[in-house]
């Protein structure tokens, strides 16, 4: 007779509780922002440590709480798995040449689009923050969501660490490249964010955290590492919760100040007209390449999955007076989490169907029952 199985500690359950309803937990932020936006816009200023004196040290919440989760998101790396992906690189290095020629496709055809609204600059403003978005490397939390759709996770994880170290030389290339197609103030606050982003933005608040937590991962003994992780794995989700209600605050509270619905439409129709295309163009770049369905649906969800937190943190240092473009990059970030359950759900429709009865993916794990 086999012994029960153990009952998992109680900050374990907390944890999965709240990963299986992060969903819902967003959605709260959001609505915390909207009725209570002062504690966020507090902390969305930076904070100097200790407040008079000589050796002062300025804080930034939003970029202090980007790197803990990135930092999570290195360690859960299954690093052993990468080896499989260095053997065949070949998604990869597709996922890395999308995530570069995407947005040169994307943005141009949007910014055509929006000429031809009655907007004085264009949609320059709009555009900004489109770009700023597909600047980003591949997001972190798209690894859950390959998870769940019984994806082939190490492509995915190969894509995102990739991505995030090669983000201190794409996100500038990106910036620098797309400039040209925005008018006046806006092509000159774009570049400027682009000296901040080559100049150590990518490098200290998005890659060194990631790159830290993956040395952790290889170098501490599974003990070690699997302590750390029950420490550190809820403090960047509610960490996580925390970014979306200040990020959310800095936007929802400049509209509720100043109400422009048609900003706000606008701000939703292009960044699902962004999120759709990337996905779409991922998608076709699978089929093209005849990928497995595992690695295709990786594939996909990399291309219109972009870390809209790093986005948000880079407009909210780079550009403080500007708090109305993170309207769309809060629409993006709910819209490619709703477009990525769709593509989780129909994978998942079609592995149940194809596969033996009890066979499953040994990455399901993760997911929530």
């Amino acid at each position: 007779m086999n012994p029960p199985p153990a009952c998992p500690p109680p900050l374990d359950r907390a944890t999965n509780w709240l990963r299986c309803r992060l969903g819902r937990a967003v959605l709260l932020s959001y609505g915390a922002a909207l009725l209570l936006p002062g504690p966020g816009l507090w902390l969305r200023r930076p904070h100097v440590v200790p407040p008079a004196g000589p050796g002062h040290l300025t804080l930034n919440t939003a970029s202090l709480l980007l790197s803990l989760v990135l930092f999570s998101a290195g360690l859960q790396v299954p690093v052993r798995a990468l080896g499989r992906v260095l053997r065949r690189p070949k998604a990869v290095l597709a996922g890395l040449t999308l995530h570069v020629v995407i947005p040169l496709l994307v943005v141009p055809f949007v910014a055509f689009l929006l000429r031809g609204t009655p907007d004085s600059d264009g949609g320059s403003g709009l555009l900004t923050a489109m770009i700023l978005i597909v600047a980003m490397p591949v997001a972190a939390g798209a690894t859950v969501w390959t998870a769940k759709g019984d994806g082939d996770q190490p492509t995915m994880v190969g894509l995102v660490l990739a991505s995030t170290l090669l983000s201190p030389l794409t996100t500038p290339l990106l910036l620098t490249a797309l400039a040209p197609l925005l008018s006046g103030g806006y092509a000159r606050a774009l570049a400027d964010t682009g000296s901040s982003a080559h100049g150590g933005f990518a490098l200290v608040t998005v890659v060194l955290p990631c790159a830290a937590g993956l040395l952790c991962a290889l170098v501490l003994s599974p003990s070690l590492r699997d302590r750390l992780l029950r420490a550190v794995t809820p403090s960047a989700l509610v960490g996580s919760l925390v970014l979306t209600y200040v990020n959310a605050s800095g936007a929802l509270g400049s509209f509720l100040a100043r109400p422009r619905p048609l900003l706000f439409a606008a701000a939703l129709a292009v960044a699902a007209l962004v999120c759709l295309l990337s996905f779409v163009l991922g998608r076709a770049a699978a089929r093209v390449l005849r990928l497995d369905a595992p690695v295709a649906s990786s594939l996909t969800l990399a291309c219109g999955m972009n870390n809209s937190s790093a986005s948000a943190v880079l407009i909210t240092a780079s550009l403080p007076d500007k708090p109305h473009l993170l309207l769309p990059v809060l629409a993006y970030g709910l819209l490619q989490k709703t477009a990525a359950g769709r593509i989780v759900s129909r994978a998942a429709g079609r592995g149940s169907r194809a596969a033996p009865a009890g066979g499953h993916s040994p990455w399901v794990r993760n997911r929530c029952s």
